[in-house]
């Protein structure tokens, strides 16, 4: 009964979205098709950590509905096949606001895939290289925002605090990126990453990425689903719920996130100190009167010079992200929690490390807003973040206004003259292959199943694990051989994972 209350106010509490004409696929095609091909002057790239690939710049059309106009420059990363080639493997990451420039200093691909394709990978636009969306006049003015922006709020004087900041952030974007906030969309990236697909000269796309990386991969399916040789996606997004209700997107990702701290809390329990530093009676009930006891008010960790205040806005995002990898994240946040919970006799040292090491980068907290904001229809209403806060607490506490709040910013954000709303029906010779875990604090498996349902020509495999980059070797066999060969598995496949939380790699 409480759920589907609290469907129908949600979808109350969701008045007035932002109301983007929709534009027809066949003219965001048109256009498309119109641009230039990129000329890629590959050239070994320069950045320390990045030597061993090659770079180059992609003049793309600014704004797609003039394919010839104002051009903005994308960097572009090649890594060449070592092997025989088979064709050009693009790959893309996660945010929306990651480097795929960057993430390739950590490796792109399988050794298999590298035998086989070059792999290329990019910065998509606003982001990094490839024009990073400004927000602020200078990086100090951008650093004081975000320090003292309640994100999460907490109470009505936080929520007004926070409401004037979402719309401060939403200025600082048009007047610092004016001319670039327009043409972030998503389906702008697509087109991008068809113009590259035709700079490289292959004939059709063979493409993989997950978490936002899959939606981009969604909406260049729908768009261009005749040029899609193989189309491999993880960690799903439902594209209907993410561009067309940002409340029920939210609302799905709270539920996720819960069910996977249910499982980290299960999970401590029967793995026992030392593996897990948070093992005891009750870790739910205990990580439930910590978040409470922090609404109220900072709890100090440490005595004396060394101590440090500990505030709700610093705990429950640091919470949501180490939920996120269940190698490294899930022990680190089972000492965070001891720690604080601890309170003056906790270890300040190891809380400053843990949320250190677990901070956004402050120009990806700006292009993930431009893009998301571009992308997704929100209510034009800011002060109607508090009321669907309360209803999303009703059924899923804290984590709920976790994923709503930073939307806000989106209330006062310009329409983009072109969005992409559907039909997401994938129209490509070789079905997608899409696989999730089933246990993921983003992109739950029933985003997943949406996904596979709105696409239509799918595989997904399921992968019985939890977090949510989706890895190991049985799920690593199954991609190669799509992507190499355009082998799909059986509908229904399911993985198990190389190791369980808290086992050390046993």
């Amino acid at each position: 009964m409480l759920k589907l209350m609290t469907v129908g106010v949600l979808a109350a509490a969701s008045v007035v979205p932002a109301t983007a004409a929709a534009a027809p696929a066949n003219s965001l095609v048109a256009q498309a098709d119109a641009a230039p091909t990129p000329v890629l002057n590959w050239a070994p790239c320069t950045e320390e950590g990045l030597r061993q690939y090659e770079c180059a710049v992609a003049q793309v059309p600014l704004d797609y509905a003039k394919p010839r106009g104002a051009k903005l420059g994308l960097s572009v990363l090649r890594q060449r096949a070592t092997g025989k080639r088979i064709g050009t493997l693009f790959t893309a990451v996660g945010g929306p606001g990651g480097s795929g420039v960057d993430a390739a200093r950590h490796g792109l691909v399988s050794k298999q895939l590298a035998g086989r394709f070059d792999v290329v990978t990019f910065d998509q636009r606003g982001i990094m290289r490839s024009r990073q969306v400004r927000c602020f006049a200078t990086p100090q003015d951008q650093d004081r925002f975000w320090e003292t922006l309640p994100m999460p709020p907490v109470g009505a004087a936080e929520e007004g605090q926070t409401r004037k900041g979402s719309k401060a952030l939403a200025d600082g974007c048009a007047r610092h990126s004016g001319d670039l906030v327009g043409h972030l969309t998503t389906v702008d990236a697509a087109r991008d990453l068809d113009l590259l697909r035709r700079a490289v000269g292959d004939q059709k796309l063979t493409y993989t990425g997950g978490s936002y990386a899959s939606y981009l991969g969604e909406v260049y399916g729908a768009l261009f689903g005749d040029r899609v040789r193989a189309l491999q996606l993880n960690a799903m997004i439902d594209p209907v719920a993410y561009t067309q209700s940002n409340v029920h997107t939210a609302w799905e990702r709270a539920r996720g996130t819960a069910g996977v701290f249910a499982e980290f809390a299960r999970l401590c329990t029967a793995a026992g100190k030392p593996a897990c530093a948070f093992a005891g009676p009750d870790v739910a009930g205990r990580d439930a009167s910590l978040l409470a006891r922090l609404k109220r008010g900072p709890i100090q960790v440490g005595k004396g010079d060394a101590a440090i205040p500990v505030r709700y806005r610093d705990i429950l995002p640091a919470q949501v992200n180490m939920l996120y990898d269940t190698r490294e994240g899930w022990p680190a946040l089972a000492q965070l929690l001891d720690a604080v919970e601890r309170g003056v006799d906790g270890d300040p040292g190891v809380v400053k490390d843990i949320l250190g090491a677990t901070a956004y980068r402050l120009d990806f907290l700006s292009a993930f807003t431009a893009i998301t904001c571009a992308d997704v229809d929100h209510p034009k209403q800011p002060g109607a973040w508090p009321t669907m806060t309360k209803v999303l607490d009703l059924a899923v506490p804290d984590y709920g206004r976790f994923w709503l709040y930073p939307g806000q910013p989106c209330a006062s954000w310009p329409t983009p003259p072109q969005r992409y709303t559907g039909p997401w029906r994938l129209r490509s010779d070789v079905p997608a292959l899409l696989i999730n875990n089933r246990f993921d604090p983003v992109t739950p498996l029933s985003s997943a199943v949406k996904a596979q349902r709105a696409m239509g020509n799918t595989r997904l495999v399921v992968v019985d694990g939890h977090g949510h980059a989706v890895t190991g070797a049985c799920t690593d066999r199954i991609r190669d051989a799509y992507l190499i060969d355009l082998r799909v598995p059986p509908q229904g496949t399911t993985c198990e994972p190389d190791r369980q939380p808290f086992t050390d790699g046993v």
